[in-house]
Formats: C-alpha cells, sequence, structure tokens
C-alpha cells in the first residue's frame, strides 16, 4: 500500500496529494487515527479522504486502514532501503537483495488473481503476442519472449519505439500486446498502445497504478514497487515486472492443456544435444 501510494501520488488530484503526504509521513499513525484527524492533518475536507481511499481501490477509509496495516504487519525482515555512496559492500548487497525480496512479496500480497485469470484467457484465445518496452522494461520484454513463444504462438518483443509504432499498426483484433513500463509515462510506449488500441488489439499494461499507461490499457497488472533513485537502473520494478510475466507464462501452460505442455516438452527436446550429458 505504501508503493501504491508513493508511485500513485503524482496522478492524484491536488488534495489528495495532501492526504497520500500525511499518511506517508507517518503510515503506523495513520492506522490508528480517525478520518476526522487525517482530513483536519491534511487540511482537507474528510470527502477528500474516502476519495483518496477510492483512488487506491479501497471502498472506503476503513478498508483502506485495513490494507495499509496489512502491509505494515509483513514488512518483516526485509524491506526497501536507500543505497548510499558510504555503504559497505556488505551493506549494499544486503539492500540491494533485501530490496529485491521485498519487491517480490509485495507483489504476491497485491496481485489480484481474477485479472491473472482473465489475462491468461485473453492470451489462450489470441492468434499473437507482443511485448512492448524500453530501458530496463525493454529487457523483460525480451525475456517474456523468450518464456512466452516456447507456447506455440507467435511471440515478439520489441523496445525500439519506432518499430512498436509500425508493429502496432500491424494488428488485428486477435493480437495481445503486453505493454511493460515501470512508470507509465513513457510517451512513445503509450502512442504505441493508441496505435495498437485503433487496430483493435487488447492490451495488457504492467505498469504503476494510476498511470496514464494503466488508464490507456484494457486490462491492468499493478506493479508498484520503490526503486533506490531515478540514477540507478531499476532492480526492484523489473524483478517485478519478470515475475508477473513468469506467472503468466506457466499459468497459461498449465491452463492450455496438454496441447501446450506437448508444445513446451517439444522446444526443450529440440535444444537438448545442445547440453552435455553425464557419464
Amino acid at each position: 500500500m505504501l508503493a501504491k501510494i508513493k508511485s500513485g501520488r503524482d496522478s492524484l488530484r491536488k488534495s489528495e496529494q495532501k492526504v497520500a503526504d500525511v499518511i506517508l509521513a507517518d503510515p503506523d499513525g495513520s492506522v490508528q487515527s480517525s478520518i476526522q484527524s487525517i482530513a483536519s492533518r491534511a487540511q482537507v475536507s474528510e470527502p477528500t479522504v474516502i476519495r483518496f481511499c477510492r483512488a487506491l481501490d479501497c471502498v472506503g477509509f476503513q478498508e483502506f486502514k485495513l490494507k495499509l496495516a496489512q502491509d505494515l504487519a509483513s514488512r518483516g525482515t526485509f524491506f526497501y532501503q536507500d543505497v548510499s555512496v558510504d555503504d559497505t559492500a556488505k551493506e549494499l548487497s544486503t539492500k540491494i537483495i533485501d530490496g529485491a525480496i521485498a519487491s517480490l512479496m509485495h507483489v504476491k500480497n497485491q496481485m489480484n488473481h481474477a485479472t491473472l485469470d482473465q489475462v491468461i484467457d485473453l492470451y489462450l484465445a489470441c492468434d499473437r503476442v507482443e511485448f512492448y518496452g524500453s530501458g530496463g522494461s525493454g529487457v523483460v520484454a525480451e525475456d517474456a519472449q523468450l518464456k512466452f513463444f516456447r507456447l506455440g504462438k507467435t511471440a515478439i518483443a520489441y523496445s525500439d519505439p519506432h518499430i512498436q509504432h509500425a508493429a502496432a499498426s500491424l494488428l488485428n483484433e486477435r493480437s495481445l500486446v503486453f505493454a511493460i513500463s515501470a512508470s507509465g509515462r513513457n510517451a512513445d510506449l503509450l502512442h504505441t498502445v493508441s496505435i495498437a488500441k485503433d487496430h483493435r488489439a487488447s492490451i495488457v499494461a504492467i505498469t504503476a497504478t494510476g498511470s496514464p499507461l494503466a488508464a490507456a490499457a484494457d486490462i491492468t497488472l499493478t506493479v508498484d514497487v520503490v526503486e533506490d533513485s531515478d540514477i540507478f537502473s531499476p532492480i526492484k520494478s523489473r524483478l517485478a515486472q519478470i515475475a508477473v510475466l513468469d506467472i503468466l507464462a506457466v499459468g497459461a501452460a498449465v491452463k492450455g492443456g496438454d496441447e501446450i505442455l506437448e508444445r513446451l516438452a517439444r522446444a526443450s527436446q529440440a535444444i537438448d544435444f545442445k547440453f552435455v550429458k553425464d557419464r
């Protein structure tokens, strides 16, 4: 919940951002606070607090507090810590690995399983799947291609925006697009999605809650994790995106039945000779 608030803050109304700032400044205290107290500290009305909660997919203030309390209770040993130039190698490795584990735990707790089933059904019904992403998300797109092409359907990944635009213009109603972006604010990717939608392709976004990409997609699988800064290559969000796509690939293989499992076996057997056998 805290990661969702941080990633979605800029997409909130100005008054709702004040509520977000109050929660982020004292999340533990906010769990114990009344709606009147939160509204007073944020200098907004109580209906604004309710709108803030609904923007985070909560019915109301009580559900928001429950989810926040669960989030705080599950922090456990692994949590996000900013790296520092003064960190030793041990401190650096601990922070990065703990942060990666925390991001995967967050994805696990955040996952909407009904939405996962929807996406798997979309994949099983499509003729072609394409993965679009740039930078770190482009690497995730290429990794997804390596998983999905083994399921037997055409699966292609593009990270160059010019090629994405052209490829999207060749799609149709039997095509499925995975648009991958940690921020959900990549202008080129949003334009690609617009082209794909014009040609009636289905769009699944793997992105941040409340982002423009989430709004543009037919279905969104939210990935809200906190990175150390914009300076370093994104690690936690990339791992979280890969985990989501792993779940989808395995889910499609299992739900697709014997035919898809047979394709997977054939693909493995085709490269079996590449490996040296034990004597």
